[in-house]
């Protein structure tokens, strides 16, 4: 995140982005201040958020801490981020860097509504969206520079495991 945070066009949006609450908030400490927008608990608004902010020359980084939680945004990441470059074609290319997790088991299993694992059932529904699962800790940094540098009008998803935060 720090890479991403020194590059002039990115800002990071979602809950716990700007205030502590999860354990992806720790990896936003060196972020500057005022490329942290946080938002409430309105995942559909921040998708179609996220969609605005690029197609205005941001690269948005929206941070869904769970898959869970980004299940509430699937109608504007299906039905908007996915379909944009068929609705518009070439004149805006958005680039949406999309960060999520499946949910933390250890030391304390938070029940199975924030487990989820969501990253198939989405490959399968997109045809413009990289879903990439970061079970390599040695791939995660080029995995984040690949989805800012890319150029092939794809969007991406990085999937991280929360679990990996304390055991890797």
């Amino acid at each position: 995140m720090d890479f991403l945070g020194t590059k002039k066009e990115t800002i990071f949006i979602g809950q716990a982005v700007e205030v502590p609450g999860t354990a992806m908030s720790n990896t936003l400490k060196n972020v500057p201040k005022k490329k942290l927008l946080e938002l409430p608990v309105a995942e559909e608004m921040q998708m179609g958020m996220s969609l605005g902010l690029a197609m205005d020359g941001n690269i948005p980084i929206s941070i869904f801490p769970r898959w869970n939680f980004l299940l509430y945004g699937i109608n504007q990441l299906v039905n908007h981020i996915d379909k944009f470059k068929i609705m518009a074609g070439d004149k805006i290319k958005p680039k949406i860097i999309i960060r999520t997790s499946i949910g933390s088991q250890r030391p304390l299993h938070p029940q199975y509504q924030h487990i989820g694992d969501f990253s198939v059932a989405i490959k399968k529904m997109c045809s413009t969206i990289d879903v990439i699962k970061l079970n390599d800790p040695n791939k995660i940094f080029s995995s984040y520079k690949k989805a800012y540098e890319r150029k092939d009008g794809k969007n991406t998803i990085l999937v991280e495991y929360g679990d990996y935060y304390g055991e890797k």
